[in-house]
């Protein structure tokens, strides 16, 4: 591992193709040190000869040259490590290169790894993302004027008199999955291996909800295991007990995903409290305090997982602190609702711009801000007309 380092051959295409995607990964040593532990030289150069869409086996065999007997067991372990998303449909499999976040990253902590030196890893990759005073990689991920991922508020403290759409829902979400698994929890993972642990007492495993087609790939993989839908509901439930915050895609159509986040683990959370308070979609909801009845015990700024309240003096009252919302900080989760004693909260309606419906719909709005869509376009109508003319 690693031997590879140094070797523009591998390394810089690599990072050329990973940043021609929504969510790149600014270059840097640290990165470059990343990439040579997870990649092999070989799967390097392949991940690097990847189209911007999903692929045939035909049609990686003509982007990297290699022939399809040695090319496909290589694609294999690929997927095996999390490196390369494959999926079956009409009679043909398909292989796309997943990102670095959320993608590879996450996958790499994401089951018991005796083939990768994750305690360096560990390290590795929280200064990469943390440790840059340039913030590179925080500004390349929370920047975007569209988030890639969204938050879900807790239904039990929605206004009666809201009507909430399904994709709102995150029970909604998991009952019209039809399908769906639960694995190990990324964030929490990694801490570990940096000797820490959860301050909400969070578990690392069996906390991570992957739906649909997403999930199929983790358990086929080994990163999930397949549950029920009433077995999800109730590591949901689970998560609310904890105070966590339901976090998704920010789109409205089949979501892969439902992460249960806290505020000292979850990396998503972690850049909303480090200067990126957009950076994660908020609900259509935002918090209101009750004057009258907040005694200012500050249960609720605990129980928050984006330090969204503060403790305020209130002048002339017997009462010396009252806690205040900072708006824009405030995702709307309602998560904290349950920590006050005396039910001084309670979330209002607030004004969010539109969700995405689809995936691809979210990756051409954020290729499109960053000035990254046309790649993304010409690569479409080449595979268009590949398969066409029956060349994939």
């Amino acid at each position: 591992m690693g031997h590879h380092l140094d070797g523009k051959s591998s390394i810089v295409p690599l990072i050329d193709r990973l940043n021609k995607y929504p969510i790149g990964l600014p270059d840097s040593d640290k990165l470059r040190r990343i990439l040579a532990i997870i990649f092999s030289e070989d799967e390097a150069f392949i991940a690097s000869r990847f189209p911007l869409t999903e692929a045939t086996l035909k049609e990686l065999v003509r982007s990297t040259g290699w022939e399809s007997g040695k090319l496909e067991p290589a694609l294999d372990k690929m997927a095996e490590k999390g490196l390369v998303f494959e999926s079956k449909y009409g009679g043909k499999t398909y292989y796309l290169l997943m990102p670095g976040l959320i993608g590879f990253f996450e996958f790499t902590f994401m089951k018991q790894r005796q083939d990768l030196p994750v305690a360096e890893l560990a390290q590795l990759m929280e200064e990469y993302l943390f440790g840059d005073p340039e913030q590179k990689m925080g500004r390349e991920f929370f920047a975007s004027k569209t988030p890639l991922t969204r938050t879900l508020a807790y239904e039990e403290h929605i206004p009666v008199s809201s009507q909430v759409a399904t994709y709102e829902s995150a029970r909604e979400i998991i009952k019209n999955a039809g399908y769906g698994a639960i694995g190990m929890c990324y964030c929490r993972h990694k801490k570990e291996h940096l000797g820490k642990s959860c301050d909400k007492n969070a578990p690392t495993k069996e906390i991570c909800i992957s739906l649909g087609t997403a999930a199929k790939f983790m358990v086929r993989r080994g990163f999930a295991e397949k549950r029920s839908t009433d077995e999800l509901l109730k590591i949901l439930e689970g998560a609310r007990d904890l105070n966590l915050t339901h976090i998704t895609d920010n789109i409205r159509y089949k979501p892969s995903f439902i992460c249960n986040c806290c505020s000292c683990c979850c990396e998503l959370l972690g850049g909303v409290q480090q200067g990126f308070p957009m950076g994660v979609a908020k609900t259509n909801y935002t918090l209101a305090i009750d004057e009258e009845t907040c005694v200012g015990c500050g249960l609720c700024k605990k129980a928050c997982n984006v330090t969204a309240l503060e403790l305020t003096p209130v002048l002339g009252k017997k009462v010396k602190k009252q806690m205040r919302v900072m708006a824009d900080n405030c995702l709307g989760c309602g998560a904290c609702i349950s920590a006050c004693p005396t039910h001084s909260l309670s979330l209002v309606p607030a004004v969010r711009p539109e969700v995405p419906e689809k995936k691809k719909d979210l990756m051409k709005q954020i290729l499109k801000e960053k000035k990254r869509l046309t790649p993304f376009i010409v690569q479409t109508i080449k595979t268009k007309i590949t398969r066409k003319f029956g060349l994939g």
